[in-house]
């Protein structure tokens, strides 16, 4: 059976269920999380969320791309010597392989768009994909006819809002 085309939901009406932070990355006070799943892809690699969390501060270990879009309240995201305020309407990317500590002066609801990294050898193909396409495109333009000016558009470079290093 395949599964409806749209799927839609409206934020402020979601429920949503105890996503506990670990114990190891609380900071200070005690921050309570509640999350809820509202999409997955095709594929399983990526996923949307709905998040909420009350004051305290943390360590949070992204394992994947997340965009973040704020909604209600207000977090201080910390990494290194950067520093970030977010709230509403604010929307950040934390790269995968990242850690960042979070405080929350009192309260903080998000939208989180999730994409899985993907394993070394299937991302090094999928670069070596993009790159011999790219000069494809150079060479030939798009279906091997078009001049190059004409060729397909580049995608956007990858950007990131919130620069966190490894640790």
């Amino acid at each position: 059976m395949q599964s409806a085309a749209i799927e839609c939901a409206h934020l402020d009406t979601l429920s949503l269920t105890a996503a506990p932070i670990r114990p190891e990355w609380i900071i200070a006070g005690r921050p309570v999380a509640r999350a809820r799943p509202l999409t997955v892809s095709s594929d399983g690699t990526g996923s949307s969320f709905a998040w909420d969390c009350t004051a305290g501060s943390f360590h949070w270990f992204f394992g994947g791309d997340e965009l973040v879009h704020i909604l209600e309240g207000e977090v201080h995201v910390e990494s290194g010597l950067t520093q970030r305020r977010l709230g509403p309407g604010d929307v950040a990317l934390f790269r995968a392989g990242t850690w960042a500590r979070w405080h929350v002066p009192v309260y903080v609801r998000k939208l989180a768009v999730c994409q899985d990294a993907l394993p070394a050898p299937v991302s090094l193909l999928l670069t070596v994909r993009r790159k011999v396409r790219r000069l494809s495109d150079r060479l030939f333009g798009e279906a091997g006819v078009l001049p190059p000016e004409t060729a397909r558009p580049r995608p956007a470079p990858s950007w990131s809002s919130i620069p966190l290093p490894r640790q």
